[in-house]
């Protein structure tokens, strides 16, 4: 199956307007993770994803503290080097693994990124990550113009091949952008949590910088079958309980703009969570959608986003359901 590509920036890679996220296949047991996940039902999951011709699959480090990663490199195992997708990864996030469940120290001192990236390479079991990303600003004092000039040795070495940022605002952005061209930006961003289409979004697209969004669903908030008898069955270790999104009053505002896509949906026979994602995608800038999975069967129901072109009508629509419903924060439209 061929889906629609785009560039990621001006990296020469040019992936699937929707990748699979990898967050909750690193499982349960850590600060940020969904519980208990079957690495069997992962690893079909990423084959159904290649079958249906996504071509990246985004993970990191952190995710169930090296797990994800481990079970991507499973997967490529399986597969002949030709027929491999695009694996990104991120950096920056460092764990104590006396006691997973704490927070994970956000640092980028050169000497943990280059041996962040070694693990990270082990892992997934290939001589180069297509695209490796800062997952976090530093919280140690280190300047990031050296976090940066680190990166771009690991590029220069060649065990990267892009190099990325993940949640980065303006400042930080154009701190790295003046040593070296920035390939990525990984923001948050979906109708619920839009912030980043004022400024972030915009300075991509005029710096030629690629955009793979992550959590456009809003972590399945934005999924017809969500709501509050589903979070109430939320694993006890599954991060959301913690979300303010998840709980009153945000949840109700949220679910009110969930419930308003339907209609988009129905018009065009596919699902919310499809509506949802292509929302992301009509934004000038991006390039892709970061979408998770668990089971082959999830994937079927967010693809279609991958082709939907929204009209004005539908964006308009959107926009006005959004501030309505008075969700999130951002603006309401590209």
């Amino acid at each position: 199956m061929t889906l629609p590509v785009r560039p990621l920036g001006t990296s020469r890679m040019r992936i699937s307007t929707v990748g699979l996220g990898a967050w909750a296949i690193g499982g349960g047991g850590w600060a940020y993770g969904w519980g208990p996940q079957d690495d069997a039902a992962s690893l079909a999951t990423m084959r159904r994803a290649i079958e249906l011709g996504i071509n990246w699959i985004d993970t990191a480090a952190i995710y169930g503290l090296g797990h994800s990663e481990e079970v991507v490199g499973r997967f490529l195992r399986e597969l002949p080097p030709g027929e491999r997708p695009l694996v990104f990864t991120k950096c920056g996030l460092a764990w104590d693994g006396q006691e997973r469940t704490a927070e994970p120290r956000r640092t980028l001192e050169p000497a943990s990124i280059r041996a962040e990236c070694e693990a990270s390479l082990r892992r997934l079991g290939v001589e180069r990550i297509d695209l490796y990303q800062f997952h976090w600003p530093d919280e140690t004092g280190t300047a990031v113009e050296d976090s940066w000039a680190e990166m771009l040795r690991l590029v220069a070495e060649g065990k990267v091949r892009a190099a990325g940022v993940s949640n980065f605002d303006l400042g930080l952005l154009g701190r790295c952008e003046a040593l070296q061209h920035v390939d990525s930006l990984q923001p948050g961003f979906s109708m619920i949590r839009r912030n980043v289409g004022a400024r972030e979004i915009p300075w991509c697209a005029r710096h030629e910088t690629g955009v793979i969004c992550y959590s456009p669903m809003q972590s399945g908030l934005l999924t017809e079958g969500f709501g509050a008898k589903r979070i109430a069955a939320l694993a006890p270790d599954d991060w959301r309980r913690r979300s303010p999104d998840f709980r009153p009053p945000a949840l109700e505002r949220n679910l009110a703009l969930r419930d308003a896509l339907r209609p988009i949906a129905l018009r065009y026979d596919t699902t919310v969570a499809a509506v949802a994602v292509a929302w992301t995608l009509a934004w000038p800038g991006v390039s892709g959608a970061i979408v998770g999975a668990r089971a082959p069967e999830q994937i079927d129901g967010w693809l279609r986003a991958a082709s939907l072109d929204l009209t004005v009508g539908d964006l308009d629509e959107i926009a006005a359901a959004i501030s309505a419903s008075g969700a999130g924060s951002g603006p309401v439209r590209p």
